[in-house]
Formats: structure tokens, C-alpha cells, sequence
């Protein structure tokens, strides 16, 4: 069984049906205000696309997608989506959105070589987001004032919640605070990550750690990404690297750390050939999606994704991801849930 959180002396403060209420005020109003601050319209996305054409999310480059042969097309092969990183910014091209605007989804996607545990399923649901910017908007200031909008957004969604429901109470605090991954190993040089995130989340409530995918000054990466969404490697006006990040929060009921968002300012031309070399992926430019990017056919961007289920979980203040979607777990894991009075669904 993978690491499970029980916090002790735990009850859950909604029944299932204000659970389930409570799941649908959220989405409903957190997607209002999203679409809202962002200029977003909504649009269909798919469950899957054909292996090969380099659109699907390729994660930290080592999770096996769900893979099937399509018999009418000739047993041809199709993935279910990790993510629609690459999907949305073709979606742009295609709607024609102009600079400003931009379009947002619900992305449902199966991960089956994630480790379960309370944050982590192998059904994921989230916003996926996606709108177009100009060249002089792939900035630190830029990417920095859009993650203050949706954590306002995500403010916003927490104060009605909490009025709906007064047995919770608000935790997130008023402000989002930013550190570049590298900032934060220097600051903390003898733990891990993960420990690191645990560590600046605790002190500060709510933090954008930017500089995701990139080599630190100890030759390791903060956490894995893809070569070909996220810029990672523009130097910045500081000397570090970095356009994309995670927002993360401090969660109180799990006394752990918990990312909400993964998100940037998307590669361009230049970016995408100076990543795809770093990673050793030279061969990814053939692809379809690279080729269409690399013809200045797509236009410039900046998108992410939000957790769904994850962002109910932590607003309804639930301690495991389990509780707010149905989704399949280890005997061992539901055993220790019941009795430490976690009821998944």
C-alpha cells in the first residue's frame, strides 16, 4: 500500500449528501470565476487521441499511458489523455482566439502508474486552461499576476464554501507567496523536495514555485516536466530559469503540503528546440504537434491545469482524495480508512 495520511481523531464535517452539494457548488462557481478572470469560454475536449502525433502529456516522461487499438481505424493505436497541455493550444489555433482570451475544458484522464495515496488517483479530473498572449506577456510579471488572479479566484471559492457550510472554517491566507525552485534549495539544502514544499508551505500558507523541470545547482530537478509545454528554461532577469510553476497550499487537516495547480507560460520556438536538446528528445520535433509549433502555426500561450477533485477536497476539508471522487483503491486502503473514519465512496 502506498503512504497513507491518518490524521488522528479525524471526522469528516459533511455528510455525504452536503459532500455532494458541496462538490457541485464549487465546481460550479469555481469555474465561473476562472472563465471570469481569465476571459475563458468553455470547449469539448477529449477523452483520448491517436498515439503518435505528440499531443498527449507526456508527465515526467516516465508514466505509461492507457493505450488501445481502434478497430475501425485499422487497429491504430489511441492513448487516454495524461493532460491536454498540447491538445488546448491546437484548440486556440483552430477557434481562432485572440490575444487576451482563451478557452478552458473539463479534462478527465486515467494515470495508472500513480502511487495512491490521500492526493492521488488513478482518475484525474481537472480545469484545463489555455489562452493566448503576446510576445511581450512571456514575462515573470505576467505569469506572476495571472497566478495571483486564480488564487483570488480560489479565495473566492473558499468564502462561499465556508458560508454555505459554517462548520468550516478559511484557512488559505490573503496572499500567494513566490520562490524559484532554486531559491528554495538554497534555503533548505538538506531536505528533499518534497520536504522542501512542506517547509515553505507551512511558513507561508500558500506559495508559486516557479522553475519546475529545470537542473538545480545540485544537478537535480525540483520535479519532473515535459519538454514541450512548459518554458522552464527562459533565464530570467534574476539569472534563473523558469516561466511555468505549481501552486501549492499549506493544508491543515493533513498537515502536509498540497499542490493545486500546475501551470506556465508556454514554450515558443526557441524554448521548445533548447528543451527538447537539454532532455535528449531531438526526434520529438518530427512529431505532429512539434512540427506545427515549430512552423509558427500555433500562437503564443499560457495555460495549466487545476485539480478538481483535489481543490473539493481541500475546501470541504476532506483527508482523502477518496471522499470526494469514486475511483478504485487497495483493500489495505480502504480497511485502514474505515477505521480511522475516512469513508471513501
Amino acid at each position: 500500500m502506498s503512504t497513507l495520511l491518518l490524521p488522528p481523531a479525524y471526522r469528516a464535517l459533511l455528510d455525504a449528501r452536503e459532500t455532494e452539494q458541496g462538490i457541485k457548488h464549487i465546481k460550479d462557481f469555481f469555474q465561473q470565476n476562472l472563465a471570469t478572470e481569465l476571459r475563458l469560454r468553455r470547449v469539448t475536449a477529449p477523452l483520448f487521441v491517436l498515439k503518435g502525433l505528440g499531443l498527449n502529456d507526456d508527465l515526467s516522461g516516465i508514466e505509461r499511458p492507457v493505450t488501445f487499438p481502434v478497430k475501425d481505424l485499422g487497429d491504430r493505436e489511441a492513448e487516454v489523455v495524461h493532460s491536454l497541455a498540447k491538445w488546448k493550444r491546437l484548440s486556440l489555433a483552430e477557434h481562432g482566439i485572440q490575444p487576451g482570451y482563451g478557452i478552458y475544458t473539463d479534462m478527465n484522464a486515467i494515470r495508472a502508474d500513480e502511487e495512491l495515496d490521500n492526493l492521488h488517483s488513478l482518475y484525474v479530473d481537472q480545469w484545463d486552461w489555455e489562452a493566448v498572449i503576446t510576445a511581450g506577456q512571456r514575462t515573470t510579471d505576467y505569469l506572476h499576476d495571472v497566478v495571483r488572479r486564480i488564487y483570488q479566484a480560489l479565495r473566492r471559492t473558499e468564502y462561499l464554501t465556508c458560508e454555505i457550510y459554517p462548520q468550516l472554517s478559511p484557512f488559505l491566507p490573503e496572499q500567494i507567496y513566490f520562490i524559484h525552485s532554486e531559491e528554495l534549495l538554497r534555503r533548505y539544502p538538506d531536505l528533499t523536495p518534497k520536504e522542501r514544499e512542506d517547509a515553505v508551505c507551512r511558513e507561508y500558507g500558500a506559495v508559486f514555485i516557479t522553475g519546475i523541470g529545470a537542473r538545480l545547482s545540485n544537478g537535480e530537478k525540483h520535479d519532473g516536466r515535459s519538454p514541450d509545454y512548459d518554458d522552464w528554461s527562459t533565464p530570467g532577469d534574476d539569472g534563473l530559469p523558469g516561466l511555468n510553476g505549481d501552486i501549492l497550499i499549506w493544508y491543515p487537516t493533513l498537515e502536509r503540503s498540497v499542490e493545486l495547480s500546475s501551470m506556465g507560460i508556454r514554450v515558443d520556438e526557441a524554448a521548445l528546440r533548447r528543451q527538447l536538446a537539454l532532455e535528449h528528445q531531438e526526434q520529438r520535433a518530427e512529431l505532429y504537434f512539434h512540427r506545427q509549433l515549430l512552423g509558427g502555426r500555433l500562437p503564443l500561450s499560457i495555460g495549466g491545469g487545476i485539480g478538481q477533485s483535489r481543490l473539493c477536497m481541500v475546501l470541504l476539508h476532506k483527508a482523502h482524495i477518496g471522499e470526494i471522487q469514486a475511483s478504485i483503491w487497495s483493500d489495505a486502503m480502504r480497511a485502514a480508512c474505515s477505521q480511522a473514519g475516512i469513508p471513501l465512496i
